[in-house]
């Protein structure tokens, strides 16, 4: 069984990004692994065609189809045709009812929680023996954990991600703010933010700051304050501590009562990701909290990128996790072959440096580091160091022991701050009660 993130944990993130900072600067059992039939995809007459689900669009979409490409174009025993969601969540909710049709792809990017336990994977470890050009070792650990579950590997990290701050340098300037102070702690952040608002008539003109919507950024503040999600043992949800109710609060106060941030929620897939980006390019915000694969959509002559702060006597310790893929448990055999070769292509150490470059990513093999056109883009872009900064001191991404309950839990209860204005007590002492529930569950 894995085991559920409890504390900070941050040795896991530090083997692989030292590494490169150095360089830069459904079934009633799990899948079988010894089911697996060998396949020789050279002695098939005709192309294995497989399906790949992925929840990225925009310019991120473009660079994955481009990647399709340049794999089917490379080989001729493998055509991979990407079927794009609107967000993760959406190929989450595809995979669940491909699954229930009886249809599923072959492989996909960020399966649902729970799909290896429920059996819907396939394990990866007899094409990882089987294969001498793939180096486990190589990849980041940090990004590889998440994806085992009783002692196999059903996920292959694909690219590494964490969120950082992005911040307009002109409009900190203007207003004589040092954006490394105001960066270093959340207190100091709201002054700033308090003092780059600009209103016209009482009305927000130009915001502050803008947290991205979700659960994701606030956790992260929860992490760097010193905050829980559950106990050390694993027996107990950790929700609605004081730590965690302090930190929710301030942002509920910040959006609402103080009106120096806000965020964007609703509409299709990405869409409120794309609207806070609009408001910073566009003079509507003087920063906001992002992926690292915003970059490639950011102009750097406007914007600068920071790690995320702590709180006054807390180090930051934001996640940093892997967006990984997986083959689907009913594919057929000559279809885990075809998708185990699109994910061996993607993760070569050449093809990860690249997407790195490309997107802002994290590259997920420490090789990468090694990689000549990786270090030059490095030391021509400060940027794209500070994703890789942040891996030195980030907490690893949790690993939710109920198969999503406690990660549903405080989905809910971040709507209920962030955009009803529910205190933040509230939200969490239910959300806790229906954490916890589904924790005792287990047994």
């Amino acid at each position: 069984m894995r085991l559920p993130y409890s504390g900070r944990g941050r040795n896991i993130a530090l083997i692989a990004a030292t590494t490169l900072i150095a360089a830069g600067c459904a079934g009633n059992g799990v899948d079988d692994p010894e089911a697996v039939e060998a396949v020789d995809l050279d002695e098939i007459d005709e192309a294995v065609a497989i399906e790949f689900y992925y929840g990225l669009g925009g310019y991120l979409g473009e660079v994955v189809e481009e990647f399709i490409d340049r794999f089917n174009e490379s080989q001729d025993n493998v055509v991979v045709t990407g079927v794009t969601q609107g967000s993760y969540e959406e190929t989450g909710q595809a995979l669940q009812a491909a699954v229930a049709a009886g249809d599923p792809p072959a492989v996909a990017l960020n399966a649902p929680a729970g799909f290896a336990e429920r059996g819907l994977l396939a394990a990866l470890d007899p094409y990882i023996e089987a294969d001498p050009d793939v180096d486990l070792d190589d990849f980041v650990d940090a990004f590889v954990e998440p994806g085992i579950f009783d002692e196999q590997l059903y996920e292959l990290p694909m690219f590494g991600t964490t969120q950082v701050m992005y911040y307009r340098h002109d409009f900190f300037d203007d207003a004589g703010i040092d954006p490394a102070e105001a960066l270093s702690t959340w207190e100091n952040l709201a002054e700033a933010a308090e003092q780059l608002t600009e209103r016209d008539n009482g009305n927000v003109t130009r915001y502050g700051w803008e947290p991205m919507y979700g659960e994701a950024n606030m956790i992260d503040a929860v992490l760097s304050r010193g905050g829980q999600i559950i106990s050390d043992d694993g027996t107990e949800v950790l929700i609605d501590d004081d730590v965690w109710v302090e930190t929710w609060d301030a942002f509920r106060e910040w959006i609402h009562e103080d009106e120096i941030m806000r965020i964007h929620h609703g509409g299709t897939g990405w869409e409120y990701w794309y609207r806070t980006i609009d408001d910073v390019l566009q003079d509507r915000a003087a920063g906001y909290t992002g992926s690292s694969g915003d970059q490639g959509d950011l102009d750097f002559d406007l914007v600068s990128a920071h790690i995320q702060p702590g709180w006054e006597g807390s180090d930051p310790a934001p996640v940093a996790g892997g967006n990984s893929g997986a083959i689907l448990a009913d594919a057929s055999d000559e279809e885990k072959a075809a998708a185990w070769e699109w994910l061996k292509f993607f993760t070569l150490t050449e093809n990860t440096a690249e997407y790195s470059i490309k997107t802002g990513y994290i590259p997920v093999r420490e090789s990468a580091a090694e990689d000549p056109d990786f270090q030059a883009h490095a030391e021509e872009n400060p940027h794209a160091m500070v994703p890789l900064e942040q891996v030195l001191i980030a907490s690893p991404a949790f690993v939710d022991p109920t198969g999503g309950e406690i990660n549903d839990a405080l989905t809910i209860a971040a709507d209920r701050v962030q955009i009803e204005n529910v205190p933040a007590a509230q939200a969490l002492a239910e959300a806790a009660q229906e954490a916890q529930e589904a924790l005792d569950r287990l047994g």
